[in-house]
């Protein structure tokens, strides 16, 4: 494990989302990047790094299966801070083979093939890119999911072998969604439909009254097993049976 974390851990105790991010940025310089996926959480991340500087380093994975409102929010971004977005797209080759051999839609069919077509999409896409950094910061929350409720605002990732930063880990969605209007922040308009959490077109819809707020995602399969594979540790990876 990477003893930056210690480090890290130790100065940033007391200190909130800014601060933490600001130490981030400063221990890992441009060894360091957000991912996002234009999520409320990654879009307060993005305004709280370019206040530290206007050079951060962020990126965003293109399944070739998201929604226009999520097309629409990273063009917003983009024109509102005169920043670009590296996009980061699926090896074209593993993309044909998997989509010849299972057809466009076959994460409905089982478990198997909707992680076989994460792991085409984002989590192969994600390695590539995180190899060539020594931190990323993501803005996930400890109380999205069940299988989110053990998280640090920084850790190992063991799976891609850096520092995972989570400066957002103990918010609750109250305090995200007030910074977003507090600070007029761009955000994904289908959460305005009753989308709180959204991924994939295909594998993303609105939820009901009284729903968590990930029911939307995947909603055929069990709680415990909405995760795309891009924030599993290694030794809760399960890897699709297919190979491509």
């Amino acid at each position: 494990m990477d003893q930056r974390i210690t480090k890290l851990e130790k100065i940033t105790q007391d200190l909130g989302a800014q601060a933490l991010l600001a130490e981030a940025v400063k221990t890992f310089d441009d060894k360091i990047a957000l991912a996002s996926s234009f999520s409320i959480e990654d879009q307060v991340i993005t305004h709280m790094l370019l206040k530290l500087a206007d050079d951060v380093r962020i990126f965003t994975l293109d399944t070739g299966r998201l929604p226009q409102e999520t097309y629409d929010v990273i063009d917003q971004t983009r024109k509102k801070y005169g920043i670009k977005i590296e996009m980061l797209t699926p090896d074209s080759a593993q993309l044909t083979k998997m989509l010849n051999d299972h057809g466009p839609n076959l994460f409905y069919e089982r478990i198997d093939n909707r992680r076989l077509c994460c792991q085409v999409r984002k989590v192969a896409p994600l390695k590539k890119k995180l190899a060539q950094l020594d931190a990323w910061i993501c803005g996930l929350r400890s109380d999205q999911s069940v299988t989110r409720s053990d998280l640090k605002r920084i850790d190992w990732d063991s799976s891609n072998q850096l520092v995972k930063i989570l400066p957002l880990a103990d918010w609750t969605l109250e305090q995200t969604w007030e910074y977003i209007r507090k600070n007029d922040i761009p955000y994904n308009k289908l959460h305005d439909m009753n989308y709180p959490s959204i991924g994939c077109a295909p594998c993303t819809r609105p939820v009901k009254d009284g729903e968590n707020i990930r029911a939307g995602r995947w909603w055929w399969e069990q709680p415990e097993h909405k995760e795309c594979g891009l924030h599993l540790s290694k030794d809760k990876r399960t890897d699709p049976k297919e190979t491509i």
